[in-house]
């Protein structure tokens, strides 16, 4: 610019007067005008200008220029543009890509193109198998291709399951007995045993079965039984029941370390199988003689017992019960009033919380309770409060009756106490003499004696009233 201005006051001498710092008059000023507005005309951006029409082309042409340059810099800095003397734009050094004002690697249109649409029509990307609706075609072989290999096209593929060895098989069936106990649904065992490659492991799966319900509870027999019964014809063979059999047999000095009673078991297994059709009817006769083990010559004992008592009229199909949540509830109440009579002439408390235990129905227990204290309430003597007294004692004691259970059946004798009594007048009165050694014994808390309700009794003149009668409670 400095070099313009130069050259610009060489070719045009500045007289004297406009040099001059002082300010001009108001003659001065009007004398002067025309010259001052062509000289502001000849100025264009600070560059004093000759008049030619070409010159004042070209200056306005490098301001605008310049403007778009200093307009763009931010955006185009690492271009490193710059104009020349004739005001082209000169391609400078470039500046380095990781500069933040760098856009030579942005992929971003600057030019506002491009309709919005995914790339490449939503078929590119990470993590993407193509165009949605896309339809692939089985790829054609190439007999060109160099690992081409003729004998592979009419192979067929198919998925090959090993058989299960000893330590697999009972990794993989025993949670499968062990769930079935749980839910009972003999057809998903079926499923589970066909998806597994059993082999020479498949007669294994009765005596798996069995030798876990022997350490279970009477209703884990049960569906034991119903599974073998379920499993023979379609997943097992009778052979291999028998073989199963055998087997346990064989191993009867080994189980009876775990399960004292396993011996009895074992042979109302059998005997059960044999009424199910599952073992034969001369498989326990085929045993006469044979048989110097006194564990197994106990079971086959006991499973020919229960065959000829079955032809007497047992129910062998009935022999281990059913579970507490599959009985009836009228079956119930009836086997604990059966149990409460037993217990009372006997006396015998253990075998009493053996057969309470056994009904396997710990959510059922309150209606125990309930009808001891209706034995007690229609009883005569002293000999049955007692006795009843000291049976929910020991049961308390145990935890095999919770708290929770014991509070239930208290307060739904409470509750029924009214209706009680219109049988036995007495009930109020024998109601809280069992409630207050039920607190002294420490079977109930002080909470629920308190809700004990009380009879309330007519209070006459006699008793000095003043001849006013009073319904109360004491």
């Amino acid at each position: 610019m400095a070099t313009d201005c130069e050259a610009w006051l060489n070719a045009n001498p500045v007289e004297s007067w406009d040099l001059s710092d002082s300010f001009v008059s108001g003659e001065e000023d009007n004398s002067s005008g025309v010259i001052s507005n062509k000289n502001l005309n000849n100025e264009i951006n600070g560059n004093w200008l000759s008049s030619s029409s070409n010159n004042i082309h070209e200056a306005r042409l490098k301001a605008k220029a310049k403007r778009r340059l200093r307009k763009n810099s931010s955006r185009d800095s690492g271009r490193g543009d710059s104009l020349s003397d004739n005001g082209d734009a000169v391609r400078g050094t470039l500046v380095a890509p990781t500069s933040p004002k760098s856009k030579l690697l942005d992929r971003k249109s600057r030019l506002g193109k491009g309709r919005g649409l995914p790339k490449k029509g939503g078929a590119g990307g990470k993590g993407v198998w193509g165009r949605s609706g896309e339809v692939y075609e089985p790829e054609e072989v190439d007999e060109k291709d160099p690992n081409y290999d003729e004998a592979q096209e009419n192979c067929v593929y198919e998925t090959v399951v090993p058989p299960l060895d000893e330590r697999d098989f009972e990794k993989t069936v025993t949670p499968i007995v062990q769930e079935y106990f749980e839910h009972g649904d003999t057809n998903e065992v079926a499923e589970l045993l066909a998806e597994l490659n059993l082999g020479p492991m498949q007669s294994e799966v009765p005596s798996l079965a069995v030798s876990l319900a022997l350490e279970a509870k009477a209703s884990h027999r049960e569906l034991t039984s119903r599974l073998l019964a379920n499993l023979c014809g379609s997943v097992l063979s009778h052979s291999d029941m028998e073989s199963s059999f055998d087997k346990l047999l064989r191993d009867l000095p080994e189980l009876v370390l775990d399960t004292p009673g396993a011996p009895q078991l074992l042979g109302q297994f059998i005997a059960r199988a044999v009424n199910d059709q599952i073992l034969s009817t001369s498989y326990i006769e085929s045993y006469k003689g044979r048989v110097d083990c006194e564990y197994a010559r106990a079971a086959l004992d006991r499973a020919a017992v229960l065959l000829k008592m079955s032809m007497g009229g047992l129910r062998i199909d009935n022999q281990w019960g059913t579970g507490g949540g599959q009985r009836p509830v009228t079956q119930l109440i009836k086997e604990m009033n059966l149990l409460l009579k037993e217990y009372i002439l006997s006396g015998d408390g253990k075998e009493a919380e053996r057969c309470l235990r056994d009904l396997e129905v710990p959510h059922f227990h309150h209606e125990f309770v309930y009808e001891a204290m209706v034995v007690v309430l229609e009883s005569k003597g002293e000999k049955t409060f007692k006795m009843v007294l000291q049976l929910l004692k020991s049961l308390s004691a145990s935890s095999i009756i919770t708290v929770d259970q014991m509070r239930r059946g208290y307060e739904r004798v409470y509750m029924d106490i009214a209706e009680i009594n219109i049988d036995v007048p007495r009930a109020y009165f024998i109601l809280e003499q069992f409630v207050d050694a039920s607190f002294s014994m420490a079977i109930i808390d002080a909470k629920l004696r308190d809700l004990c309700p009380c009879r309330g009794r007519k209070r006459f003149v006699s008793e000095g009233d003043g001849g006013v009668i009073k319904f109360e409670s004491y």
